[in-house]
């Protein structure tokens, strides 16, 4: 018979390090056509997750190269991302980029974290 060993979650609340915003894009005023960010949806501290081969491939079949896999901490029911919002990673080495993102996931190992997909917007 396996004895059972128990084994600490793989993300901790040290590991959230970076600060990241969600927010959306909001018609223009005036005549002119176009959007203009942003409405502040939600902030919240995150884990930014080397790219797994299995995102890299959902990457190319996209068309981009540039994805990134972050971890949060579930918030219930005060905030739901979806691919109609963008968000962006306030870390000097994802400066100027902005990502819309692709794919919102549970975290089955952990459910109190969220896993989410996210590419540079065009």
């Amino acid at each position: 018979m396996h004895k059972f060993k128990y084994k600490p979650p793989q993300v901790k609340n040290g590991d959230l390090r970076t600060p990241v915003t969600f927010y959306e894009f909001v018609p223009k005023e005036g005549p002119l056509p176009g959007q203009t960010e942003k409405r502040t949806l939600f902030e919240s501290w995150a884990k930014i997750d080397e790219v797994w081969m299995k995102d890299l491939e959902l990457a190319k079949s996209n068309g981009t190269l540039s994805d990134v896999t972050i971890r949060i901490r579930d918030p219930l029911e005060e905030f739901r991302p979806t691919n109609k919002h963008y968000l962006s990673i306030d870390d000097p080495d994802y400066k100027d980029n902005r990502y819309n993102i692709k794919a919102v996931h549970p975290d089955m190992q952990d459910r109190r974290f969220i896993r989410i997909v996210a590419g540079v917007a065009k």
